[in-house]
């Protein structure tokens, strides 16, 4: 295991809701329209703490999709300014707290911030694990020609090359295989 539980959840849920960027997704299709995007969102990674359920919500949420994509346009050291201002502007205050299924982990915003807030907080915080374990290498950007998908490599030897939202490793593995199949001497 590369990082700890609760940072590999947190950094997948990140990836989830960066990937619901039109710029992101193979079809170009924003993924966070409806409350309800949101709601299976928030359901499917666990998130906890007050909701409002409105629209506010959901154009805050929104709002802070562009800010977390930048993290992927980065290196590590460029990551830090980035992440410390997510942490200032969340007034992140660490601490261990233990909840539902989940064991000792840590939460740095209080439970009645609102949801972007405390979604902004937590991948800061999972984005420190990143940095101090000098992992960012694993933090990539879709190999394939037709997606700008972001995903974070969470195999043993790091040689993930393309991400799980559109499929893209089958699809290239697929075109690959036609290449070499139409280059062959027949």
């Amino acid at each position: 295991m590369v990082f700890i539980r609760d940072t590999e959840l947190v950094l997948r849920a990140a990836v989830e809701l960066v990937n619901t960027l039109p710029d992101t997704d193979t079809s170009g299709v924003d993924g966070l329209v409806e409350g309800s995007d949101l709601e299976a969102f928030t359901a499917r990674h666990g998130y906890t703490g007050s909701r409002t359920r409105d629209a506010r919500e959901l154009v805050a949420v929104r709002g802070i999709r562009p800010r977390l994509h930048e993290l992927w346009s980065t290196d590590r050291d460029g990551a830090v300014p980035r992440v410390n201002a997510m942490l200032a502007d969340g007034r992140a205050l660490p601490q261990l707290v233990r909840h539902d299924d989940m064991d000792w982990h840590i939460h740095a915003s209080d439970p009645g911030e609102p949801l972007a807030m405390r979604i902004l907080v937590e991948t800061a915080m999972a984005f420190v694990d990143v940095i101090r374990a000098d992992e960012y290498d694993r933090v990539r950007v879709c190999d394939a020609d037709d997606c700008n998908g972001v995903y974070v490599d969470f195999s043993k030897n790091g040689s993930k090359r393309y991400c799980d939202a559109g499929n893209c490793g089958n699809r290239m593995n697929v075109n690959a295989y036609r290449r070499r199949k139409a280059d062959a001497p027949a």
